[in-house]
This record gives C-alpha cells, sequence and structure tokens, in this order.
C-alpha cells in the first residue's frame, strides 16, 4: 500500500480526467481520474472557482481548509483525512483529494437514525427527534474507538459539518471527508458525533494532541500559514491546549446548531 507521502505526490503530478459532478455536493466537486502513465487512481477535485461564499468563513478558502485538515490529522497521527493536495486542475487551482471507497459505495454505518426501539447493542443516542410522520426517532452512532477519534480530530478542526456520510471505512482504518467548512476562530462544532462530551479523553487520543502540539511547535505551523490566518492558526493551537488542560470531550457550543443537516 502507497503511504500518504506517495499518495500526495501522485496527486501533484497525474494528469487529471474529469469523470464526473458530484451533484449533492454544495460547492462544486468533481470526481476525476489522476493518472501518471504508470498508476491511475481516483480523486475528488475542488476547484476554486467553485466555491459558494459563506459569511462565516470571510478569509482564505475552503480548498485551503481541506489541506490544512489534511496536514493537522497527518501531525497528529490519526490519519482521518484522506491525502489531500492543492494543485491546478481543469477547471484552475483547487483541491485533490484521494477518493476512499467505491464510488457508488455507502458510508460507513457507524451513524444512523433508527426507533428507539431498535438501537443497537452499545451504540450511544445523540439525539431523539420525530420523523415526517411524527414517529419517534434517536440520532445514534456506535461506541467505537476510531469514531472517538474522530470526534477529537473535530474539536481540533472546530469542525462545523460532520455529517454521517462524511465517515467511510477503509478496510478496519476509518476516514472522514469533507472539512471545507473548518478551522474557523468562534466555536462552531457541528456533529453528529455527541455521544462521548463530558467523558474523559482516551489515553491515546490524549497521545495524538500531544503529538500534535509537539508538531505546532515545530513545522506544522509554518505548513498552515498560506492555508489559515494567524488568527486561525492561533485558534488552533489554543483548542488543542484547551482539550490536553481539560482533559475531556467538549460539548455543544450555546447558541450555535449542534448537528449538522441532514445528519447523514
Amino acid at each position: 500500500m502507497a503511504t500518504d507521502a506517495e499518495v500526495c505526490a501522485h496527486l501533484l503530478a497525474g494528469e487529471l480526467e474529469v469523470l464526473g459532478r458530484i451533484v449533492d455536493s454544495s460547492n462544486q466537486a468533481l470526481l476525476v481520474s489522476c493518472s501518471d502513465g504508470a498508476t491511475q487512481t481516483l480523486a475528488i477535485y475542488k476547484p476554486l472557482q467553485g466555491e459558494r461564499a459563506l459569511w462565516d468563513y470571510p478569509d482564505g478558502s475552503l480548498v485551503a481548509r481541506e489541506r490544512a485538515a489534511y496536514l493537522i490529522s497527518h501531525a497528529a497521527g490519526v490519519d482521518i483525512v484522506p491525502p489531500t493536495v492543492l494543485r491546478d486542475g481543469p477547471f484552475g487551482p483547487g483541491s485533490v483529494q484521494e477518493w476512499i471507497g467505491e464510488v457508488e459505495g455507502e458510508h460507513a454505518g457507524l451513524v444512523e437514525v433508527v426507533e428507539p426501539q431498535a438501537v443497537p447493542a452499545g451504540w450511544i443516542p445523540v439525539l431523539a427527534a420525530q420523523d415526517q410522520r411524527g414517529r419517534p426517532i434517536l440520532l445514534v452512532h456506535a461506541d467505537d474507538a476510531r469514531l472517538r477519534t474522530v470526534a477529537v480530530l473535530d474539536a481540533v478542526l472546530n469542525n462545523s459539518d460532520r455529517k454521517g456520510s462524511h465517515l467511510i471505512l477503509e478496510g478496519d482504518r476509518l476516514r472522514g471527508i469533507d472539512h471545507g467548512v473548518s478551522l474557523g476562530v468562534e466555536p462552531k462544532v457541528r456533529t453528529v458525533l455527541w455521544g462521548w462530551a463530558g467523558q474523559p479523553l482516551t489515553d491515546t487520543d490524549r497521545g495524538h494532541l500531544q503529538t500534535l502540539d509537539a508538531a505546532l511547535k515545530s513545522s506544522l505551523r509554518t505548513e498552515l500559514a498560506p492555508l489559515l490566518t494567524a488568527a486561525e492558526v492561533n485558534a488552533l493551537d489554543e483548542r488543542v491546549q484547551a482539550l490536553l488542560a481539560d482533559g475531556v470531550h467538549p460539548g455543544p457550543t450555546p447558541g450555535w446548531p449542534a448537528i449538522p443537516w441532514p445528519a447523514l
């Protein structure tokens, strides 16, 4: 299996051929083939020119945040975000991220909406609601260590759009995609993974945070400088420090929607 560094090198050097548009994407997202003659892989290409302006992300670009999320995930040693690069493409500069899973694949199945009597054993309820007919339903997720690490990464990234469909299994590895609306300064985490809020961080996840803390004191801050504002990088550092000091999973931000829509 290729390393992330090798995948990034391939994504930077390969020729991109557009295969189709991701129709349910809120911004322009294109499925592409990336080929360097010897190797051909699928990737998701998000041109900068296809972005919609967002009032709460006035600085920089969403594609730069995609790259920044990859660098942070990799520096923390969790490798949740697939290899992601910035480069020129058929519709101008944008982000190119390795495609994970089958083109017609389903989400990881670790987050579901079920009837109250159908909650899988060991799963954690997050939200009680009603369906369109007024019947009670629950948003639940698995009590899974891989998922718990995603929840910690989302707190670090200040991710405001963690849907269940953004979680994809690659063998035994859990990957997370779509991090364009993340890394803002103001707290605005919006996720389906609130089941551990207030619980102590695991020793494994504390270790990941300590690794990320060391990286921010070294080369990572320099790598992030062209992608984020100085205030955003400082806010990232502050979130890491707060998680290490508090030692628990944070809860939702008052006055901010806690769950993305749609949740899956």
